[in-house]
């Protein structure tokens, strides 16, 4: 097993550096630049104030260069006033003005020009809200999911089972950006318990609207697919040999569920729910916004909004560990949970 980590992260690490690459390339492409050179300076700047500007900063350095220098493995140089004196790039972010090695490899993800600060001090709080936010959202939602996928599977073909399959497939069919609304126009129109919350949701305060309502709307949606994936697996373990052989030496009902069936069922939703994660990333995008809860998902739509190229590329590197550790953690805990894998 250990072996089985040890190359499964030399594979993690090659894959991060593939993928930020290709990310990188993405993002520096010339009409971002463009943009971003614009934002810094005038909407009615010439071409060739905006070129001076964007070769000043090192935008037209080669490009292993500048992938080089955000990795930090190539040494930052400081920009050169009117007068030929280095200078720091962006003052805000207490660049040094000597060159110096500053990249992800010594934990500096750069300087974001839309909030006028660095990456981390922007990025990390963001990653702190959007952590409470989908803790919340599993503790909701995997009890929930499984305790209706297990019933199901022990009702198979009851009227139990299909009314809990029609309610799992529905929440399943409900994109979150419909489920949010429907949400905000009943307790905002019919109950009237937003009493005007929506105004004041920023990261300032949690309340019920920019909070509740998330936790709500992405819980709803994956506890379908969670619950029947786990009735697929209790269907198909109770009708096991070892389940009969069980049931015949007079074990009750409950204690063959529990400490026979339950076991090799929660198997592959195991598996399923460690793979929310990289979807809870994706799709607080869409509900942070919606609700103006200001955490990763909200953070990185308004980098984008803004071609803030570090703030950008720093969330994106974060994505792309997430999904990346999650599938380890997944494959091991496949592993030890099905006694019948073997790690060569």
């Amino acid at each position: 097993m250990l072996n089985f980590v040890v190359r499964r992260l030399g594979t993690m690490l090659l894959t991060m550096l593939c993928l930020t690459m290709v990310v990188f390339f993405m993002i520096n492409l010339e009409p971002n630049l463009r943009k971003l050179s614009i934002s810094q300076l005038d909407m009615r700047s010439s071409d060739a104030h905006i070129e001076s500007w964007l070769q000043r900063n090192g935008y037209r350095d080669n490009f292993f260069v500048r992938y080089g220098r955000w990795l930090g493995v190539v040494e930052k140089q400081p920009n050169l006033n009117a007068e030929g004196q280095p200078v720091p790039r962006f003052s805000y972010c207490n660049e040094p003005s000597e060159p110096y090695y500053g990249g992800i490899l010594q934990g500096n993800f750069g300087c974001s020009t839309k909030f006028k600060t660095t990456v981390a001090a922007k990025l990390f709080p963001a990653l702190g809200a959007t952590g409470i936010l989908m803790f919340w959202v599993m503790v909701v939602m995997v009890p929930v999911a499984l305790l209706i996928g297990i019933v199901a599977g022990m009702r198979e073909g009851t009227r139990t089972d299909r009314t809990l399959s029609v309610a799992s497939i529905t929440t399943t069919a409900t994109p979150e950006y419909v489920s949010g609304i429907i949400f905000t126009v009943v307790f905002a129109s019919w109950l009237g318990w937003l009493n005007g919350s929506a105004a004041t949701a920023t990261s300032q305060g949690i309340s019920f609207y920019n909070f509740t309502l998330p936790v709500m709307t992405m819980a709803i949606y994956g506890i379908g697919y969670i619950a029947r994936m786990t009735r697929a697996s209790m269907v198909e373990v109770m009708t096991q040999q070892y389940i009969r052989t069980a049931r015949l030496k007079g074990l009750g009902f409950n204690a063959v569920v529990v400490k026979h069936a339950l076991r090799n069922a929660l198997i592959a939703p195991f598996t399923v729910i460690m793979l929310q994660f990289p979807w809870l990333l994706t799709g607080v995008v869409i509900v942070e916004v919606m609700f103006r809860y200001q955490g990763f998902g909200f953070t990185l739509v308004e980098a984008a909004g803004n071609n803030d190229i570090d703030l950008l590329l720093g969330c994106s590197l974060v994505s792309v560990f997430v999904v990346l550790f999650t599938q380890l953690i997944s494959d091991v805990g496949y592993a030890y949970l099905n006694p019948r894998i073997r790690v060569q």
